[in-house]
């Protein structure tokens, strides 16, 4: 799934795929079918290298029992071919249930996104001048050949260019085109240097295609849910309202503003998205609200309040299922 041309890996990409092994003579390692099962699912999510806390949850739900020494047994020991196939399967399975409940933000960069600055004309000198002149802090009209390096860092990965330290090939190719020479160059000349730079760029990433991982945060309801289908940890939250809302200076205050303002707080720790990360956050608590507002806006008893929490949270799970809101974390 996308956004706002960013990837959204939800691990709708892997429940589709049906993994098999390669021909075993005989049995495998739990450390060599995990190496298997990797390589699996990252080839099946365009070859992004998995996060490691990512393969240590998903490996969590399959194996008996959490930890290091659970861990490190199974590395250990020989399966024969249909249990490792079965293996193979769940493991994906929990990559995907992992994905779901925590999605990854990406950007999958192929090239395309240069391409289209390249083969429109107009666009490619606009993108060219608007380098040229953040690169000429000093007005002169000039820059030295070895800006072209800080051109790239700067078209960063939103114009489609990897990081250096996960394309290490954009050095070769800098380097082809001498962009380590003292040499000044002015505005024609720096965007005829920079197109083969960049063509050559665009022609590397689609044969190898490099993934970026954003810090973003996809709120999709999907911990609220889980909140709600357990009894005990809900009843936790109900309570916490509770002595919240009857601690309150304003008894006659409603019932809806209490929660809400509780909610606003430290919804996050629940599952909401961050009251202050966008405008996208307060539609969705003006839109919840208004809702449950209108069905009653005054309660007495506990269990009363217990009902109307569940439905607050319920609403808030399905608006957030039906549209995510993405927190970027590094606000």
């Amino acid at each position: 799934m996308s956004e706002s041309g960013l990837t959204v890996l939800d691990g709708t990409h892997l429940r589709s795929f049906n993994p098999s092994l390669p021909e075993l003579n005989g049995s495998i390692s739990g450390a060599q079918l995990l190496e298997i099962a990797d390589s699996k699912a990252s080839t099946s999510l365009f070859g992004l290298s998995l996060p490691q806390n990512l393969k240590a949850s998903a490996l969590s739900r399959v194996i008996a029992g959490p930890g290091d020494h659970a861990d490190v047994t199974f590395r250990q020991t020989e399966l024969e071919k249909d249990k490792a196939s079965k293996f193979l399967s769940d493991y994906i399975s929990a990559i995907a249930d992992e994905l779901k409940d925590d999605p990854l933000v990406v950007s999958i960069l192929d090239g395309n996104t240069l391409k289209m600055f390249l083969e429109d004309e107009d666009d490619y000198a606009m993108l060219a001048e608007n380098l040229f002149t953040d690169m000429d802090i000093e007005d002169k009209g000039k820059i030295c050949k070895n800006e072209l390096r800080n051109a790239l860092v700067h078209m960063g990965v939103e114009m489609g260019i990897p990081p250096f330290s996960e394309f290490p090939l954009l050095n070769d190719i800098l380097k082809k085109h001498g962009d380590e020479g003292e040499e000044e160059l002015g505005q024609a000349q720096f965007a005829e240097l920079l197109q083969p730079i960049l063509q050559e760029t665009a022609d590397a990433l689609s044969e190898n295609h490099v993934v970026i991982i954003h810090n973003v945060k996809v709120v999709n309801g999907s911990k609220l849910r889980k909140l709600l289908a357990d009894e005990k940890q809900f009843d936790n939250v109900v309570e916490r309202v509770l002595q919240e809302t009857k601690s309150g200076k304003d008894g006659l205050q409603k019932t809806t503003e209490l929660i809400r303002s509780f909610f606003e707080k430290l919804g996050k720790n629940f599952g909401l998205p961050p009251s202050e990360s966008n405008d996208a956050v307060i539609l969705l608590y003006d839109a919840v609200f208004s809702e449950v507002e209108n069905e009653k806006s005054v309660v007495k008893a506990d269990n009363e309040f217990r009902e109307y929490m569940k439905d607050v949270l319920k609403k808030f799970a399905e608006k957030l299922e039906d549209n995510p809101i993405y927190c970027d974390l590094d606000d």
